[in-house]
Order: C-alpha cells, then sequence, then structure tokens
C-alpha cells in the first residue's frame, strides 16, 4: 500500500463513530429488512454446517467426475475426448465389418458406426446424407 493510502486507511480506522454506524445500520434494516444487516452465524447450526459439506462434497464429486469426462487425448493432431475412446463398448465396422485397429477406427465407430478407411470412402463430404441413414450396398468381409 501506498503510504498516503496507509495513513488514510489509519486515520479512518481510527475515528469510525459507532453511532453512525449504528444509524447506517438501521437504515439498511429500515429499507431492506432486519436480514440484511444480522451476522450470518447468527442462525448457524450444526444441522446447517452438516448440510452445507455434504452440498459442497457433491459439487466437488460432480466437478471430478466431469473433469475426468473432459479429459482429451491427442490422436495425430486431434483432440478427442477420452470418454469416447472406450474399447470394450466397441464391435466392428457396420459397412466392412473390420475391427478396430487404430484410435481413428475408434473414433469414427462412435460418430459414425464405420471404421476410418469406410469414413474416407462413404462419409467424408457426405456426412448429412450418412446421417439421413444412407449406407452403401457392400457386403461385409468374412
Amino acid at each position: 500500500m501506498r503510504p498516503a493510502l496507509m495513513e488514510h486507511t489509519e486515520y479512518s480506522m481510527k475515528n469510525k463513530n459507532p453511532d453512525q454506524i449504528a444509524a447506517i445500520e438501521q437504515a439498511i434494516a429500515q429499507k431492506y429488512g432486519e436480514t440484511t444487516v444480522a451476522n450470518p452465524r447468527a442462525d448457524w447450526n450444526q444441522i446447517k454446517e452438516k448440510e452445507y459439506l455434504d452440498q459442497m462434497r457433491e459439487f466437488y464429486q460432480k466437478i471430478k467426475k466431469n473433469e475426468e469426462y473432459q479429459e482429451k487425448i491427442d490422436i495425430n493432431g486431434i483432440k478427442v475426448s477420452k470418454k469416447l475412446l472406450n474399447r470394450e463398448s466397441l464391435a466392428s465396422c457396420s459397412v466392412c465389418g473390420s475391427f478396430p485397429k487404430k484410435s481413428l477406427d475408434d473414433v469414427c465407430l462412435v460418430k459414425f458406426e464405420c471404421c476410418h478407411q469406410c469414413y474416407i470412402q462413404y462419409v467424408e463430404q457426405r456426412e448429412e446424407r450418412w446421417s439421413t441413414g444412407w449406407r452403401p450396398n457392400t457386403t461385409k468381409k468374412e
């Protein structure tokens, strides 16, 4: 703090008038209600403390869970949400029947239900048509 500001603060701290403070508090209470000037600890008890702590625990658990879902992994220069790369839920390409071999296959399987190769061949530049249900007439590899 600058010396002049410190002197001013010290001066105002020393010269507080309790009657003036009380008059201001009364005016605020009269205009906005008694709860505006009441001490927040006045009606605080153990039950409210427990409820508050439970709410904070729940809040931080939600934040932690959200951060885990938002975690991104870099795949060939593309940031992909970690939750999209769950290999257990992925089966095979619905177009050619191949199983995912690369991370890009995983991403395409989740988003377009086909491998990356089929995405390039059939979906790329035709996402709207693909999303309406069009699929190529090919037989799956055996």
